[in-house]
């Protein structure tokens, strides 16, 4: 190799090098110490550099609408991107498999139509579980503030009970919640499988260039995962020529709740996990006739059932009008995941031995009493502390009621 080839040569790395470092100083990284991003299987987006997420971007998806064209500059900074983010080990992101169904979005919606377009923020999310509800104020800020900065948020709902398959359960749930971004079924547990997901909710933050740069698992980090979305909606207007100064620098004001304050686990009922049932057989199907122990015989963060139940997997359900269930908690809150009869199964609410007040009482709760209707998260107890111990007893006044599991905050 001669002088002037050497010194060509010389010049490409140095200008590679030079890349790397620029993008790497403003990437946003994991906001919790020690999280890594899951393992990627295969359908990962973008494959390598080769395969340019313009390409991604430049493919026309079904049912959604066009994606826009990069020029020769975008395309050359998202591939530096790319080296960058692999450089610092981060994983591409994956692609939605076997949807099932879609909701604010044109079926056939796919994250490869955002790459090279958009930040995308993918939660995996359950519209009965409490954490994943307690996020979805944070999600929607989110969306309403930064979608017009390039932001597109992405839920990836993956059912925990098979009620939450349902398409009309799921829609109801995201018009309560009053969710605006696009939402994807995932009844088949297809892409929850390509992520290794284990948790509801759980948050991935993919940088225009389709690369995973923020992995938060479960609640919390709300503040450190919202300045992370302005550090990649910053590097998008960087690399797309558009104006950063839109994009907010403040955080949403919500207050979350104080977890260490909550010293109760989440308990089930169904034969596949109950095993904090203390006055029956657990991990057993079939009918049992219980008896609920006196009060002062009653240990905490343990089920007690009285009546005649029968224990499917993922669900009790009282045969016995005035069943009744007991339950010794240490929290503020009290939710419960259940179904009742079309008509509503009518519950009187007591906590302490007396009827709930309505000072403590949750949203579903009216004069001490609750009825169960549609397949849902209730709302049971808030007291007026954050913390305490109390006794909950339900009595059912009909047959018909599935209990699934008590949430506590």
């Amino acid at each position: 190799m001669n002088a002037k080839k050497k010194a060509i040569f010389i010049i490409i790395i140095l200008a590679a090098v030079g890349s790397i470092w620029y993008f790497e100083t403003s990437k946003a990284r994991p906001s919790a110490p020690g999280e890594s991003a899951p393992a990627v299987g295969v359908s990962s987006l973008p494959a390598d550099a080769s395969s340019s997420p313009a390409n991604a971007t430049n493919t026309a998806v079904a049912g959604a609408p066009p994606a826009v064209q990069l020029n020769s500059g975008e395309k050359t900074a998202i591939a530096r991107l790319a080296v960058a983010d692999r450089a610092a080990g981060d994983k591409p992101a994956i692609e939605i498999a076997d949807p099932t169904g879609f909701i604010n979005t044109a079926p056939g919606f796919r994250l490869s139509s955002a790459i090279g377009k958009k930040v995308i923020l993918l939660d995996f999310w359950t519209y009965s579980n409490i954490n994943s509800v307690r996020t979805i104020p944070y999600l929607n800020a989110w969306y309403q503030k930064y979608a017009a900065q390039g932001l597109e948020i992405v839920g990836i709902h993956t059912p925990e009970f098979d009620f939450e398959k349902n398409l009309t359960n799921v829609q109801n749930a995201v018009q309560e919640y009053g969710i605006h971004y696009p939402v994807v079924l995932d009844n088949n547990q297809g892409t929850w499988n390509a992520y290794d997901n284990l948790y509801w909710p759980h948050e991935y933050l993919i940088d225009i260039a389709g690369y995973i740069v923020h992995d938060q698992i479960g609640e919390g980090y709300y503040s450190e995962t919202e300045t992370d979305i302005q550090k990649l909606l910053d590097q998008r207007a960087q690399i797309l020529g558009t104006s950063a100064s839109a994009i907010a620098t403040s955080t949403v004001n919500i207050i979350p709740p104080n977890l260490s304050e909550i010293d109760s686990p989440e308990t089930y009922f169904g034969a596949a996990r109950n095993s904090l049932l203390a006055n029956g057989a657990f991990f057993v199907n079939g009918n049992q006739t219980l008896t609920t122990p006196a009060m002062s015989a009653i240990d905490i963060n343990r089920l007690y059932l009285g009546g005649i139940w029968d224990f499917e997997d993922q669900y009790a359900k009282n045969l016995s009008s005035g069943a009744t269930i007991t339950y010794e908690y240490n929290a503020g809150k009290v939710y419960m995941v259940a179904a009742g009869a079309a008509t509503g199964t009518i519950v009187d609410v007591m906590q302490d031995g007396q009827p709930l007040p309505n000072s403590a009482a949750g949203s579903d709760v009216h004069n001490g009493k609750v009825t169960i209707s549609g397949s849902r998260l209730y709302d049971l107890v808030d007291n007026p502390a954050a913390g305490g111990r109390h006794t909950l007893q339900l009595i059912i006044e009909s047959a018909g009621l599935q209990a699934y599991t008590f949430t506590f905050g």
